[in-house]
């Protein structure tokens, strides 16, 4: 197994439903589950990806859009779900409790050769976190659902390989658009949603020189439109690769790796259709 290189990719991501895939050749998480097993399953297999190797699932609050397929994921596949005490109590899961574990903020669960850290975000949740998932040197980011940049933010973002960021709305749109006053000001406020803006602001000011590919994540449906924000970010990207994640679809498996002669991009497949990594592990 080459330690250096991660596998990853948006299985739906939007208001109607967030989960994103991270693993290596042996293993994977899954950070959120808002859509159900069926799905997951669904675009999984168009992906190649067993779900065997999917080891545990991590929970970032308990908006419903995070956590609508945890239960019957976890209960079918005997799988572990990470999550903070209070997102916990927030969650409402009948789980037995031989499937959930807690977390200390910023303290490393290890799943097999992946480390996952959480760090917590602004956002208007209880105990809202965001992730870096890890193998060897390669880093991968999963920041969505964010009110504001923070300091942990940014200094998470400085060390990513590849992330998933939020770019849900466009000041314009937001503001003319047909949403009551008090949802505009709960998207906008600091605690709701990242614009476009911002976000762009964080990539073009904090991104790593090794930032291969940045997925943005959580588009609002009636107050973005992807190709804006994705004209917006290709104008800086530079050798970062811009994805836009889907509200509908899976993204394709994406190789991020540290070692800059690794040949990083969508996953090659062999014969039987696999991702050629990852076909000798199934």
């Amino acid at each position: 197994m080459d330690c250096n290189t991660l596998y990853i990719s948006s299985l739906n991501s939007g208001s109607n439903g967030n989960c994103y895939y991270v693993g290596n050749s042996q293993e994977a998480v899954l950070i959120d589950a808002g859509i159900s097993c069926k799905e997951i399953e669904k675009r999984m297999a168009r992906l190649n990806l067993p779900m065997g190797k999917v080891k545990a699932l991590f929970i970032s609050h308990e908006h419903s859009d995070h956590i609508k397929g945890v239960c019957v994921l976890a209960r079918k596949y005997k799988l572990p779900v990470y999550l903070s005490p209070k997102t916990h109590a927030g969650c409402g899961f009948d789980l037995h409790q031989d499937l959930v574990f807690n977390w200390d903020t910023n303290n490393t669960v290890e799943i097999g050769s992946l480390s996952v850290t959480a760090f917590r975000k602004i956002h208007d949740a209880r105990d809202p976190h965001s992730f870096m998932v890890s193998c060897g040197d390669t880093r991968v980011g999963v920041f969505t659902d964010l009110g504001a940049v923070c300091t942990e933010l940014t200094a998470h973002f400085k060390q990513c390989h590849a992330a998933f960021l939020e770019a849900n709305y466009d000041s314009d749109m937001l503001n003319n658009g047909r949403y009551p006053y008090f949802l505009k000001k709960r998207i906008s406020g600091g605690s709701g949603h990242l614009s476009n803006a911002e976000a762009l602001t964080l990539f073009c000011n904090h991104r790593n020189e090794r930032l291969s590919h940045l997925l943005l994540s959580h588009l609002s449906k009636d107050n973005n439109s992807p190709e804006l924000v994705e004209n917006m970010f290709n104008t800086h990207a530079g050798n970062t690769k811009i994805i836009v994640a889907s509200r509908y679809q899976e993204t394709e498996l994406y190789v991020i790796s540290s070692d800059p002669d690794a040949s990083a991009g969508i996953s090659r497949r062999n014969h039987s259709g696999l991702p050629l990594q990852l076909a000798l592990e199934v």
